[in-house]
């Protein structure tokens, strides 16, 4: 939180009281907030005059380094939490396994988040027991470990629970695939499915050719058989 400078001010006017503050501040005008808690009178014949009084607020330049440091905390913190709370889940399904904190930069369709996420990167041998079919159980994982973290930092974050970076190399073949897909379509001007998928990869497709001159892509079928159709743009 920021930390601010207020003071309490009294005149005659409220333009004598802010004056006052500022002096008193040692500001300019525009470095302050001014409230005015109660407007000046001066009453009849200088009876039941009442002064003005105004709040002044300075936010220093302390304060914005204060609050660089307080993300900075948080963020910490938020790796600390999540990078425990995933060691823990680890240990209570018996895998033997090391978990780092890592950036996302490899992860190209990272950059669609509002905010970059915290991707914690499991290490260890005969991992696969993670990944599960089609990344069925890594997906679990994750959101069980976004589930528990986002309750301690009592508000959503943005998680990613990673397997000896198999979701970036996936993430590529994904991309590869949708390319070479969309060459053949652009070529024999037929639509052409690819194999099911979960929503996750479905969008690193969708975001592939999104921007695609020739094709487009739509997502058809139902839960575990739904699939990427690419097809001409018309």
């Amino acid at each position: 939180m920021d930390e601010k400078v207020v003071i309490e001010v009294r005149a005659p006017t409220v333009e004598e009281a802010i004056e006052c503050g500022l002096e008193e501040l040692d500001a300019d005008r525009d470095e302050v907030e001014v409230e005015v808690l109660q407007e000046g009178s001066r009453g009849v014949l200088g009876l039941g005059a009442k002064e003005a009084c105004v709040r002044l607020t300075l936010v220093t330049e302390v304060s914005e380094e204060n609050e660089a440091g307080e993300d900075e905390y948080s963020q910490e913190r938020l790796e600390r939490v999540a990078k425990a709370t995933l060691e823990e889940l680890l240990e209570r399904m018996r895998v033997k396994a090391q978990v780092v904190v890592r950036s996302d930069v490899e992860m190209e369709t990272s950059s669609e988040e509002d905010t970059p996420p915290v991707v914690l990167d499991v290490l260890g041998d005969d991992l696969g027991v993670l990944i599960g079919r089609r990344g069925e159980t890594l997906a679990a994982l994750q959101y069980i470990t976004r589930l528990i973290v986002s309750r301690e930092m009592q508000r959503w974050v943005n998680l990613v629970v990673d397997v000896e970076r198999y979701k970036v190399r996936r993430e590529r073949i994904l991309r590869q695939l949708a390319e070479r897909m969309a060459e053949q379509v652009a070529l024999t001007h037929q639509p052409m499915a690819l194999e099911p998928m979960p929503p996750h990869e479905r969008r690193i497709v969708h975001i592939a050719l999104r921007d695609h001159p020739i094709v487009t892509t739509q997502s058809v079928g139902r839960g575990d058989s739904r699939k990427v159709t690419i097809i001409p743009r018309r």
